[in-house]
């Protein structure tokens, strides 16, 4: 019973959390996508008047069809045009989304007034809500499927207890061309969304828990170097629209090879989580420690180039106070590192140039005899 709260516990944090930069990343192109689609819909709907015309439909519906399906093509061309814009709009997924729902809404009100029954025995528009809801799936957030699901479940719930509240008599529940609107098969319909709901968010977490395990180191559950490869055009850009300072720190551990030769392998890896929880303790907000090798760290630090120097050589003097004990009773084993700061944008304007010029530097660092960092060459 345990494991399985802890279970649910950990689906809930997750869907309810906002997405990190990656997933957000690729929800963006994910709304892009959805906005594509939803256009090809779109044209395609401009079919179902025509089909409903052929079929001996009335004069009154394939108009309300028709003008729907206009409004709905203009519509997603206005949003096919702003999801080009990747990330600039964060209201977007939110609007297009209440969107696809409420418009499938106001078309089976605009069936009611033809048909009261129509809405509520009507295959083809119904299913609409369903794809609302699927598509939520390609923006990568599980809150935005949750409010979706949510969304569409109560505004059709609300046409049917509007239906029944306002029918005097059983015979305006009946259709000559639709049949009896039977309160049980629409529970069944609001159930099926639930479920659509509920597999869709399922889709979004296991989507979120494959780029978190492909984006973090297992020993330490810090980003790696998939994770700084994927990130740091974002981080990068986001640093230069705000006008703000960005440092990267490359540090390697001094001789770390002896702990695993002294205390074993096990203790090798108690060390690097002990050095990990020492450099998370100096981070500020949205700064981040980055595991990209066996002993080798990346800190992004949003701070000029001297003031990353200080902080990171006090944080060199801390580890020192603070020496790593391999097991109860040991004697404690001091750990130092060797760094190499680069600024952006002075030192580079990419990934890889900062790491070339911070790498040039721990080298410079090493040469003259390791434990301390070098923010300047030679």
């Amino acid at each position: 019973m345990n494991v399985t709260g802890e279970w649910w516990r950990d689906v809930l944090r997750t869907l309810l959390s906002r997405p990190d930069e990656v997933m957000l990343d690729l929800g963006a192109g994910g709304e892009l996508l959805v906005a594509r689609v939803r256009a090809l819909l779109s044209a395609l709907i401009l079919l179902l008047p025509l089909v409903a015309g052929l079929s001996g439909g009335s004069a009154t519906e394939v108009l309300i069809g028709l003008s729907a399906a206009v409004f709905i093509n203009i519509c997603a061309q206005i949003w096919l045009a702003l999801a080009h814009h990747r990330r600039r709009h964060d209201w977007l997924p939110y609007a297009t989304t209440t969107y696809d729902v409420t418009t499938t809404t106001v078309v089976l009100v605009a069936l009611n007034l033809s048909d009261p029954v129509a809405p509520f025995n009507s295959v083809v528009v119904w299913c609409f809500y369903l794809l609302a809801i699927g598509m939520t799936a390609l923006r990568n957030d599980g809150r935005l499927t949750l409010y979706a699901g949510g969304m569409a479940m109560l505004q059709y719930a609300l046409l049917v207890v509007a239906l029944f509240a306002l029918a005097d008599h059983p015979e305006e529940l009946v259709s000559v061309q639709y049949g009896t609107v039977d309160a049980g098969a629409q529970a069944e319909r609001v159930v099926l969304m639930l479920l659509m709901t509920l597999l869709t968010t399922t889709i979004v977490y296991r989507m979120q828990r494959l780029i978190e395990s492909s984006g973090t180191d297992g020993l330490t559950g810090l980003p790696n170097r998939a994770w700084l490869v994927q990130r740091m055009p974002r981080i990068l850009e986001a640093v230069r629209e705000e006008g703000e300072s960005l440092t990267l720190g490359l540090l390697d551990l001094d001789d770390f090879k002896r702990i695993n030769a002294q205390a074993g392998h096990l203790a090798g890896d108690r060390a690097i989580r002990h050095v990990a929880a020492s450099m998370r303790d100096m981070l500020g907000p949205r700064e981040r420690i980055v595991r990209i090798g066996g002993q080798e760290f990346v800190l992004l630090l949003r701070c000029p180039i001297g003031n990353a120097w200080e902080r990171l050589d006090r944080l060199r003097h801390s580890m020192v106070e603070r020496p790593f004990v391999p097991e109860r009773g040991a004697d404690p084993m001091p750990i130092s590192f060797s760094g190499g700061l680069s600024s952006y944008p002075m030192d580079g304007s990419d990934v890889s140039s900062l790491l070339r010029t911070a790498d040039r530097r721990l080298q410079a660092a090493k040469n003259e005899g390791r434990n301390r960092v070098v923010a300047r060459d030679t």
